[in-house]
């Protein structure tokens, strides 16, 4: 079992930045793929970044050169930068953890999702 426990969220004006953190406590954490997702108001679910047990990163199109996955693996933690904001990244961002090494953009290949955590960009 692991355990995601996301934070960082906020509001921000277009074209700032936020960093957004995940917790994970349980399994040996740096075995694990983790990625981040998001998730608009009347949408789906959507991939947003993933990094691998071995620090290896795949992004979405939509904020490729805008943000940044990384893991600290030694603290059991995932970090989300995101920068240069728009408005349509507003959305409930989740932290999520696949049991086996790989990654993927699916959200049903993750077994184990944090609460999600809010970013609001104004324009």
């Amino acid at each position: 079992q692991v355990q995601l426990v996301e934070s960082g969220g906020g509001l921000v004006q277009t074209g700032g930045s936020l960093r957004l953190s995940c917790a994970a406590s349980g399994r040996t954490f740096s075995s694990i793929s983790m990625a981040w997702f998001r998730q608009a108001p009347g949408k789906e679910r959507e991939f947003v970044g993933a990094i691998s047990w071995s620090g290896s990163t795949y992004y979405a199109n939509s904020v490729k050169g805008r943000y940044t996955v990384s893991r600290d693996n030694a603290q059991n933690m995932v970090y989300l930068q995101m920068n240069s904001l728009k408005p349509e990244d507003t959305a409930v961002y989740y932290c999520a953890a696949r049991s086996i090494r790989g990654l993927t953009r699916n959200p049903g290949d993750y077994d184990y999702w944090g609460q999600g955590t809010q970013v609001t960009v104004s324009s």
